[in-house]
């Protein structure tokens, strides 16, 4: 018995570390693609369903999250010791806000979904990235414009304001979905 458990342990340990070479996407896929957790499958059926490319959903996780499936915002600090509230909501692998989380379950009905889990936060940026392009015509392949409004939301892209943290994401966002595209070419993983 005591075994068993401590396979079920190292299993779900494994599943909650983060990936050990996330700037090679190659290397995600093969250390994500297991029994119970399948990363590549999960980035391709949200290609699949939403058009937009697999670069571009693990750029966008890359830049983040880094593929940390608990991870927010740092806390602010009152009178420069006391832990306090964080910047925002953002929480899990695709940083998505609680109200923008909520109206995706409510608009796709995914009313279990939750941000910790892979497949569940990929299918939210492929959803996200989709409905940028449908509001503001951006192309699904456009790594810079799609983080751009998944930084600063649709009425923020249209502003056309971007702050330098956003266009500074946008382009590291951009450049490792660059670097995927020619790793996953090269590894097969394109399917």
């Amino acid at each position: 018995m005591r075994c068993v458990l401590v396979v079920v342990l190292l299993l779900l340990a494994g599943c909650a570390s983060v990936p050990r070479q996330t700037q090679n996407v190659c290397a995600i896929f093969e250390q994500r693609d297991g029994l119970f957790n399948n990363w590549r499958r999960a980035a391709h059926k949200v290609e699949r369903e939403y058009g937009v490319p697999v670069p571009v959903l693990m750029a966008t996780i890359y830049t983040e999250s880094g593929f940390r499936h608990n991870a927010r915002p740092p806390r602010t600090w009152l009178l420069g010791f006391i832990p306090w509230k964080r910047a925002s909501t953002a929480y899990g692998f695709s940083q998505a806000l609680d109200g923008t989380w909520a109206r995706y379950k409510q608009e796709t009905g995914r009313w279990t979904a939750s941000r910790t889990d892979f497949g569940d936060a990929i299918r939210f940026i492929g959803w996200y990235h989709h409905q940028s392009h449908t509001r503001n015509g951006i192309a699904l392949n456009d790594t810079y414009r799609l983080y751009i409004a998944y930084y600063h939301g649709h009425t923020g892209y249209k502003r056309g304001n971007w702050s330098t943290t956003a266009k500074n994401g946008a382009k590291r966002a951009a450049s490792m979905a660059s670097n995927y595209a020619r790793q996953m070419r090269a590894c097969g993983a394109g399917w």
